[in-house]
């Protein structure tokens, strides 16, 4: 743990107050930093509020002043407009010279590299730092970082991230965060297709879902998939099938990422077969009704397309 108090982290513009950002700036401000929020979305800001966390009417409002600017935004291209200004100031021009912006959103790396680009050359650092973990590791505070900056803006801040969050691992410099991100999330989409795949095959030849958890689990097919999002309801209590797929993580975005993964596979030249082909099935579980429930619902989608 870092000995810097939070009173050495001056104010934090935390912009981006969703299911994830909400209640990580609610852990920032439990733990004594001076947090001012705002969202888009009025009903994200009125939230927050209630939740105590205190909210201006604009984001350069929130960014005049602050020492710190985090975001958790839905996509790179909204980041980049707020950094540069559309219809006005952007963030960086309103910020104070020198201010820390610390991306926590998951986008594109090309995009991350680009924002570490504009935030340097207008006199500021930056750092991206996406999350793993879901609402419900926001909420607890045991988030894992991916972390790209630069060793010299580490010890800034690495006071909120401890915070947040549980496992702080810093990849390398700008956009590192964002690449160790993409790959963490390919695989996860690929093993939870498999998971589901498994159970339900399981179903088909006559076990109980708790009897296959019991041996995966234990076994050489365990994974985060099965242990701790398990997809069936029932072996693990808190996984989301037990909330009729609840999200978690929803499938929109695991279509998000998976996507954000096929453009690093194709702009690297990788001969991957299996991320792809994740990216098309969660690219179609979500146009067709599953992109607001947790993504380990794709069992019910390949369930539904199985034979009796």
């Amino acid at each position: 743990m870092t000995e810097t108090s939070p009173s050495d982290s001056g104010r934090i513009a935390f912009l981006g107050l969703g299911h994830m950002g909400e209640p990580m700036a609610v852990n920032l401000i439990k733990a004594g930093f001076d947090v001012v929020g705002f969202d888009v979305v009025p009903a994200a800001v009125e939230a927050a509020r209630g939740a105590g966390v205190p909210c201006v009417d604009t984001a350069v409002e929130a960014a005049t002043g602050a020492e710190i600017v985090l975001t958790m935004f839905p996509s790179g291209e909204i980041l980049l407009d707020a950094y540069r200004g559309v219809d006005g100031p952007g963030l960086l021009e309103s910020a104070p010279a020198n201010t820390m912006f610390l991306d926590c959103s998951t986008i594109d790396v090309a995009q991350a590299r680009e924002a570490a680009e504009l935030a340097l050359a207008a006199g500021h650092r930056s750092a991206d730092a996406p999350v793993s973990g879901g609402v419900v590791g926001a909420e607890a505070g045991t988030l894992t970082f991916m972390i790209g900056a630069e060793d010299a803006d580490l010890e800034h801040i690495m006071p909120l991230l401890e915070v947040m969050g549980r496992k702080l691992v810093h990849c390398g410099g700008h956009g590192a965060g964002q690449a160790a991100k993409v790959c963490n999330n390919m695989l996860l989409g690929i093993s939870m297709i498999g998971a589901a795949e498994a159970f339900v095959l399981g179903e088909k030849l006559g076990l109980s879902h708790q009897a296959l958890f019991d041996v995966i689990s234990t076994a050489s097919g365990q994974c985060w998939s099965v242990t701790t999002n398990c997809p069936v309801p029932g072996p693990v209590p808190t996984s989301p099938a037990n909330r009729d797929y609840t999200p978690g993580f929803a499938g929109a975005l695991m279509a998000k990422d998976l996507g954000l993964a096929l453009n690093a596979l194709e702009h690297t030249g990788v001969a991957a077969q299996l991320g792809p082909l994740a990216a098309q099935i969660y690219r179609k579980f979500a146009d067709e009704g599953g992109a607001g429930r947790d993504f380990s619902g794709i069992i019910t989608d390949i369930r539904g397309r199985s034979q009796d």
